[in-house]
């Protein structure tokens, strides 16, 4: 009987690819820049796609988002996040005001389109950050993203993803899993400023029955 062969899917690509560059890559800014092509050929796959359509909606509970979480390195700490944006997040996202403003605190991200449209928001901080509970913000600008489009956050840059009404599934890389460190919340409003934990990590598949997971 023969034996079975393993094939690598798209994720395993990825994941190795990623490896290779953080490995011989020291410098973070650069690394980052590099992983978008990388992470191109993810967005691009025809089963990544199709096996998104089934991926459960990402539900946001007590203030907090959801992600699925797909992989995490055990050498280098990035992961693999996925969120879905269905019916019960686009709800959310109407409910919450523009004090949704956020960073990541000191790890990197790259968020890629993968399914449907959304608007991303981008903004600075302007006030010199001494007085606690406050800060003020400029927005610098928007733009629309579509399937294949990838968004780079450096550590600390305020800005929003925004659902434009329609179902939209992103894949995220991190340097870091969100969730166990607080990050930045912004109210531009009112020159509000406070800190919260990260999406909820919510492990799951990419694709079905993914070899050696």
């Amino acid at each position: 009987m023969s034996t079975p062969v393993k094939t690598e899917n798209a994720l395993d690509v990825f994941v190795s690819q990623a490896r290779e560059l953080f490995a011989r890559e020291p410098d973070l800014d650069r690394r980052w820049e590099l992983l978008a092509p990388i992470l191109a050929k993810l967005l691009a796959d025809p089963d990544v796609i199709a096996a998104s359509k089934n991926w459960p909606e990402c539900v946001p509970r007590d203030g907090r988002a959801e992600n699925l979480i797909f992989y995490e390195d055990p050498d280098y700490g990035f992961v693999v996040n996925g969120l879905t944006k269905d019916e019960g997040r686009i709800a959310w996202e109407r409910a919450q005001t523009r004090a949704h403003l956020h960073d990541h605190a000191h790890i990197y991200t790259l968020y890629g389109v993968l399914d449907g449209h959304e608007r991303i928001e981008r903004a600075v901080r302007i006030d010199d950050g001494s007085r606690p509970d406050y800060a003020e913000i400029r927005r610098t600008g928007e733009s629309y993203v579509s399937p294949g489009e990838i968004d780079l956050v450096r550590p600390y840059e305020i800005h929003r993803e925004v659902s434009v009404g329609e179902r939209a599934v992103a894949v995220i890389i991190r340097s870091q899993k969100s969730g166990g460190f607080m990050q930045g919340r912004y109210d531009p409003e009112n020159n509000r400023y406070w800190e919260g934990l990260g999406p909820r990590q919510t492990p799951c598949e990419m694709l079905p029955d993914q070899p050696g997971r």
